[in-house]
């Protein structure tokens, strides 16, 4: 049964049980809880909530968009905000000119909004995309859960690595968990993040494979006539859909994506073979049946994505300047290089050139 939103008791049991299970990840890891007030702005995290919840109020299709931001960012050479660079003559086809992604623009609206609170250069953007993920949950999925902070700014983007990282929606359930497990994370977490195909949108670019030349027969009927509509056959691709066709709302982030997995009622390959596979079938069950326990494990799987090769050190996004020796290690404390900092986030908006 999908519950979009929770009473008190269950936001408190969501949050504990999900501590429970990505504290242990976290305590060998190198970010930390409540980063910015123990260090230099109390109120980040709330100017970053204050900033997404205006944006989604405006536009609830932009909480899938935070999502799928912080997925990309976190796939593509960890969570560095290196989605977010622009092309430069150090990155002349960066991440951005792989896969075109929503909300690119509105990032540096939440980047202004926490240098307001906090002033220029303390809050990184790889923090801001990781935060507005955690703040999307709680304005469109009803539940909430702790994010660690302290996460830096890479200096690369390269769209090659997004071809070679960012899983497919034709992908099986074994090519799926080998990709995921190459950034640390099991089958579980894949099950568990792949919910969040429960709202947002998509091309029929992404959808036409499954019904041209041949029908997918694991696709429920009524909607691949649906689809057919939508998306004829030679049409382009642009057209967007929205993922769930299901609930009477396409922008809640639930556990209605497993309802709809288990009656053929999904848009990608990606989505329809986790129920057809016994790494994933099982989880796919217990997740449509039990929508606290999704909670959980939904928030933890985002805290350990969340923590894939992060970049920590002491220099920050914002200020407009590349460090010359700074380091930054990665989750396991080894030296990762140097890192970029910003004076805007989406460099290209503030007519900042890439690095």
């Amino acid at each position: 049964m999908a519950m979009p939103a929770c009473n008190g008791f269950m936001v408190v049991l969501v949050v504990a049980m999900a501590a429970t299970l990505s504290m242990a990840s976290l305590a060998a890891g190198t970010l930390q809880y409540d980063f910015y007030s123990k260090t230099s702005c109390p109120k980040a995290e709330e100017a970053i909530h204050n900033a997404t919840w205006s944006i989604i109020k405006n536009d609830r299709t932009m909480g899938a968009a935070f999502m799928r931001l912080f997925f990309h960012d976190c796939f593509v050479r960890g969570c560095d905000a290196s989605v977010l660079l622009v092309q430069s003559n150090r990155n002349p086809q960066p991440e951005r000119a792989a896969i075109p992604l929503r909300g690119l623009d509105v990032v540096d609206q939440i980047k202004t909004a926490v240098d307001n609170f906090c002033g220029k250069g303390v809050v990184s953007c790889a923090d801001i995309l990781a935060f507005a993920a955690r703040d999307t949950v709680a304005i469109q999925g009803g539940f909430t859960f702790a994010m660690p902070g302290g996460r830096r700014d890479g200096l690369i983007s390269s769209a090659s690595d997004v071809i070679q990282f960012i899983p497919s929606p034709a992908m099986n359930a074994d090519q799926l968990i080998q990709s995921f497990g190459v950034k640390g994370l099991s089958a579980d977490d894949l099950v568990a993040l792949s919910g969040a195909h429960s709202f947002g949108e998509t091309h029929c670019s992404f959808v036409t494979p499954r019904l041209y030349p041949t029908l997918d027969p694991t696709m429920d009927a009524t909607l691949a006539g649906n689809l057919k509509n939508a998306c004829p056959r030679n049409s382009g691709g642009s057209r967007m859909l929205n993922m769930n066709n299901v609930s009477a709302d396409p922008n809640v982030l639930s556990n209605q994506y497993y309802s709809n997995v288990l009656a053929g009622k999904v848009m990608f390959t990606s989505d329809q073979t986790l129920a057809s596979s016994g790494n994933t079938a099982s989880l796919v069950n217990q997740n449509a049946g039990n929508p606290v326990a999704w909670m959980a494990r939904f928030a933890a799987a985002q805290v350990k994505m969340g923590q894939i090769e992060v970049l920590t050190g002491t220099a920050v996004c914002g200020n407009g300047s590349s460090p010359s020796h700074t380091v930054l290690h990665g989750q396991n404390g080894s030296q990762m290089g140097q890192f970029a900092r910003h004076s805007s986030c989406e460099t290209k908006q503030s007519g900042i050139p890439g690095l």
